[in-house]
């Protein structure tokens, strides 16, 4: 039978998130529905409250989530009910040429839910990121479900899911830090301090974060930065190369998304070192560099797609380390809320008052 749920939804571009009554198909072949305990509130989900990803209103928010498997579909293989899972929003194929080329963690053809939870009045609703977690239960493709430890706090571990994962990957699987590297992170936020904090864990011995904001940069510092600069006073671009001996870092995480951070990210790495853009840009944004410094420098320039994570290899890797002590999901969350608090949520993050508000069920 067809479930009745409450969720969080945007109607239209702009408007107020409200609470409504969802309901949720049987679950069908290739599909599980995971009772959510926590979600994030991740700058995603603003975004698509703002049409900023796309205009197939109405969306079901929520993606950054941790639950517990309630139903699977008959061909659904190695996922139970009771299984406690991340949910992530790269269900990779297995059958796409990036995976068959051994590269899954940038699978063309990942995978959602094939059926749509409604509104009462039918209305086909559009999951965020496929995944639609600011509800009591929601119908996600199997393949989005990563098992993990049992003993883990939903509301730490939940934010694998997204904005945490983006930023430890940034450094670590995308821009490759390492023992004895250095590293600078533009923007202190959630993504760029789980950049720090990846940075640290890998054994990265000067990690500078970089951002206007006070709070951020003491943030930075909880996180493993060993040393900080504000932009506001001090050109990032020269204290960063001040702290590396002249020379600009191995790597530099650029988790803002604009113009004017990636060309100080550009020029404060090394001869030979790496550009990572974890930062989402909105759709109008350029940039403009000379091609002469570009070639001239050498190294690389990428940007990081969830991380460059592999769900299934990355998450329980990061929650043993998590319930180890060596990795600390417990200080990205700021508040815990409830579904009706999201709008103000909202609020609160863009003022920047957070790392992350987490929504508990």
């Amino acid at each position: 039978m067809p479930q009745q749920v409450q969720g969080v939804v945007a109607r239209g571009k702009g408007e107020p998130v409200s609470l409504e009554r969802i309901t949720i198909p049987d679950v069908g072949p290739g599909e599980a529905v995971v009772a959510i305990q926590a979600c994030g509130v991740c700058h995603t989900d603003l975004h698509y409250r703002e049409g900023g990803i796309n205009d197939e209103f109405p969306f079901l928010l929520g993606h950054e989530a941790a639950g517990v498997v309630e139903s699977v579909g008959p061909d659904v293989v190695g996922l139970e009910p009771g299984d406690f899972v991340i949910l992530n929003w790269r269900a990779v194929c297995g059958r796409c040429r990036a995976c068959l080329k051994g590269k899954p963690w940038y699978c063309f053809d990942t995978f959602n839910a094939t059926q749509k939870m409604t509104l009462d009045d039918g209305t086909e609703l559009s999951p965020a990121l496929g995944i639609g977690a600011f509800v009591e239960k929601t119908l996600v493709a199997a393949g989005q479900c990563t098992k993990v430890d049992p003993l883990a706090d939903p509301k730490a571990v939940g934010l694998l899911g997204c904005g945490v994962m983006a930023g430890f990957g940034a450094a670590v699987n995308t821009g490759g830090v390492g023992r004895g590297d250095s590293i600078a992170v533009i923007g202190c936020g959630g993504v760029g301090n789980a950049a720090i904090a990846g940075a640290a864990l890998a054994g990265a011995t000067t990690i500078i974060g970089v951002d206007v904001d006070a709070r951020k940069l003491e943030w930075a510092k909880k996180f493993g930065a060993t040393h900080t600069v504000d932009s506001r006073a001090t050109d990032p671009v020269e204290a960063i190369k001040e702290l590396t001996g002249g020379f600009g870092a191995d790597v530099v995480v650029e988790a803002v998304g604009r113009p004017e951070t990636y060309e100080q990210a550009f020029y404060a790495r090394d001869l030979a070192g790496t550009v990572v853009l974890v930062g989402v840009p909105t759709p109008e944004l350029k940039v403009e560099l000379p091609m002469i410094e570009i070639f001239g420098r050498g190294g690389a320039l990428k940007s990081s797609w969830y991380g460059d994570c592999l769900p299934s290899r990355d998450f329980p890797m990061l929650v043993d380390l998590y319930r180890q002590g060596r990795f600390d999901l417990d200080g990205f969350v700021s508040e815990t809320i409830g579904l009706s608090d999201v709008e103000a949520a909202f609020a609160t993050m863009h003022a920047g008052g957070v790392l992350r508000s987490v929504v508990v069920l």
